[in-house]
C-alpha cells in the first residue's frame, strides 16, 4: 500500500513539474520596419488564437527595428516569430545555431512560390527609368538587418558600382541612408526624401492591388489605396526564399512541440488571421537550414567585412 502510494505521489509530482514548466506567457516576435499600430492591429487574431489553443497570455512584441527581434531570440525574450527576415534567421543562426528551429517557410496561395524580391522605387512622376539614372540622388534603404531592404541590393550594387554602402557605392548617391523600414523607404520616396529606395515584393499577381504579398498590399491597407499609382519599379532582385516561421529552443520540448502544431492549426483553421499575420496570402510548407544556406553565407561575408 505505502509502495503504491508512493508510485502515485511521484507521478503526482512528476505531473506537477510539467505543469508548472508550461509557460503561462508566449512572446511573439514581431519586426519592425512598418506602422506599430497596424503590427498589432494584424497580429490580434493570432494573440486570441494562441490565448485560447495553449492557455497563455500571448505578448506582442514588435520591435522598432529587426535587431531586437534578433537579440530576443538569442536573450530567449522571443518564443516564436511567424514572419522572419531571412537575413535576421542567419544572424541568429550565425551567432548560435541551436537557438530556434525553423517551423516551415511560406509558400504562395496561388502558384506555390516560395519567394520574394528586393525592388527599387522611385516616383511615377519621376524621370528615373534605371538604376544608373539614381546616380548623384539620395537613396533610402530599409534596415541592416533586412534581407530585401539590405542585404540583397548591397550585394547587387557592390557589384555594379563598387565600393561599400559607407562610401555609398563608389559615391553613386549622394546619400544612402537607412530608414528604419520599408515603410520608411516608401514613405521616403512619396515625400521626397529619396529619390529612390528598396522595398519587397513578390512581383506576383495584380500589380494595381500590390501584387499578392509585400510592403505595398500592406501600406494600401492602411492608408494609401492608390499607391501603385505613385510609384515606379526600376530594379528587381534574383528571387529570396520567403522567410523562415521560427520557434525558440528554448522552451520547454513538450510545450514547443504543441507551439509548433498550433503554428500549423492557425494556417489551417484561421487562414485569413495568418495571411494578416506574414503579410500575404501564403500557408505553410517544409523548410530547413539547408533552404536558408545562401543568405547564410552572404551574412557572414558581410559580418566578416564589417569588422575588417
Amino acid at each position: 500500500m505505502k509502495l503504491t502510494s508512493l508510485a502515485l505521489l511521484t507521478v503526482a509530482m512528476t505531473f506537477g513539474v510539467n505543469a508548472a514548466d508550461a509557460p503561462k506567457e508566449l512572446n511573439l516576435g514581431i519586426l519592425g520596419g512598418q506602422n506599430a499600430t497596424q503590427q498589432i492591429g494584424d497580429n490580434q487574431c493570432v494573440k486570441d488564437f494562441f490565448d485560447k489553443e495553449l492557455n497563455v497570455d500571448t505578448k506582442m512584441r514588435n520591435s522598432s527595428d529587426y535587431s531586437g527581434v534578433i537579440q530576443g531570440l538569442l536573450g530567449n525574450k522571443i518564443d516564436m516569430v511567424l514572419s522572419m527576415s531571412p537575413a535576421s534567421y542567419a544572424s541568429v543562426y550565425l551567432q548560435n545555431p541551436k537557438a530556434v528551429d525553423i517551423v516551415g517557410i511560406v509558400v504562395d496561395d496561388k502558384d506555390g512560390s516560395q519567394g520574394y524580391h528586393s525592388v527599387v522605387i522611385v516616383k511615377a512622376d519621376s524621370p528615373y527609368k534605371k538604376l544608373e539614372d539614381l546616380k548623384g540622388k539620395s537613396f533610402g534603404m530599409a534596415d541592416p538587418d533586412s534581407t530585401s531592404g539590405f542585404l540583397m541590393p548591397n550585394q547587387a550594387f557592390k557589384k555594379e558600382f563598387g565600393g561599400t554602402v559607407d562610401d555609398k557605392y563608389n559615391n553613386t548617391f549622394s546619400s544612402v541612408t537607412f530608414s528604419g523600414g520599408h515603410e520608411q523607404d516608401i514613405l521616403g520616396v512619396l515625400n521626397g526624401q529619396f529619390e529612390g529606395a528598396v522595398t519587397w515584393t513578390s512581383l506576383i499577381g495584380d500589380y494595381d492591388k500590390g501584387y499578392t504579398s509585400g510592403a505595398f498590399g500592406r501600406m494600401m491597407r492602411m492608408d494609401q489605396p492608390d499607391l501603385m499609382k505613385k510609384i515606379r519599379i526600376i530594379w528587381q532582385s534574383p528571387l529570396i526564399p520567403n522567410g523562415p516561421i521560427l520557434v525558440s529552443n528554448n522552451l520547454p520540448a513538450d510545450f514547443k512541440q504543441k507551439l509548433v502544431a498550433a503554428i500549423k492549426k492557425l494556417d489551417k483553421e484561421d487562414h485569413s488571421c495568418f495571411i494578416k499575420a506574414v503579410g500575404g496570402a501564403q500557408h505553410i510548407g517544409p523548410a530547413t537550414v539547408a533552404d536558408y544556406q545562401n543568405i547564410i553565407d552572404m551574412k557572414r561575408d558581410l559580418m566578416k567585412g564589417s569588422r575588417g
